[in-house]
């Protein structure tokens, strides 16, 4: 197990490297956790997304997204999370929502303290850290999406399109995807040359992003079966140099 967790670990961080972005399958992405700590709540963290509030800053006015939000600063001592706060970004990075604090209930305390939570943030960190290593206190902003398609209405992964967030790493990690087609990401260089896609399909398969160097984006998701819930749930995890 360990043999592999390194493995995986060195071919994204080559990949991250050389190419601004990395795929990770679901079965490396979890032995890599493992390295850091526990998944023993997965249960009771992947079913927190059923407890997400609707998104109600969408200047589309669409009502397909839900989310919670949290902020945390991680150094070489640990990981400390913040005083609730806004998320902002500025209409650089989301020509649809940015410009505004965007003030979002916060991530459950059991979800946001537990396990599986601490080993993902635990990764990243390793991960960004080792690619930037003259960074020493990291600014964390952790999301939980939950995209719904209905028959009436696509679900959009990334409403703003093709874009960057205005930060130096993204992890997208998912964590259920129930009923839905498509919802393929794609990550293209400033230009606008696609250099890559791939699409996330079993729960812990993971997208690393050098926002910096690439921008990324997510096709719309439709339901599979239009009669019954249709959903993708991803963790979305920043990294800015603090």
């Amino acid at each position: 197990m360990a043999t592999s967790a390194h493995a995986s670990l060195h071919t994204a961080l080559d990949d991250l490297g050389q190419r601004g972005f990395a795929f990770v399958h679901a079965q490396e992405m979890q032995a890599a956790l493992h390295t850091q700590g526990s998944l023993d709540d997965w249960e009771a963290f992947a079913g927190s997304w059923d407890a997400l509030y609707e998104d109600t800053y969408m200047a589309d006015r669409g009502r397909y997204r839900k989310r919670r939000f949290g902020v945390f600063a991680i150094d070489a001592e640990g990981i400390v999370e913040q005083p609730r706060q806004p998320h902002y970004q500025s209409l650089d990075y989301n020509r649809l929502n940015g410009g505004l604090e965007r003030w979002y209930q916060p991530i459950d305390a059991a979800i946001r303290n537990g396990p599986s939570l601490r080993s993902i943030l635990g990764f990243a960190h390793r991960t960004f850290a080792t690619l930037t290593r003259e960074v020493v206190r990291w600014h964390v902003e952790v999301h939980q999406f939950r995209i719904l398609a209905r028959a009436d209405e696509a679900g959009q992964p990334t409403p703003e399109g093709m874009h960057r967030d205005g930060v130096d790493y993204v992890l997208v990690l998912l964590v259920d995807r129930h009923n839905i087609d498509s919802g393929t990401t794609s990550i293209h260089d400033p230009n606008g040359r696609e250099l890559g896609s791939f699409t996330l399909t079993q729960p812990l398969d993971s997208a690393l992003v050098d926002d910096a160097r690439v921008c990324h984006g997510v096709t719309p998701v439709t339901a599979h079966d239009p009669d019954l819930d249709a959903h993708r749930d991803v963790l979305v995890v920043t990294f800015r140099r603090s």
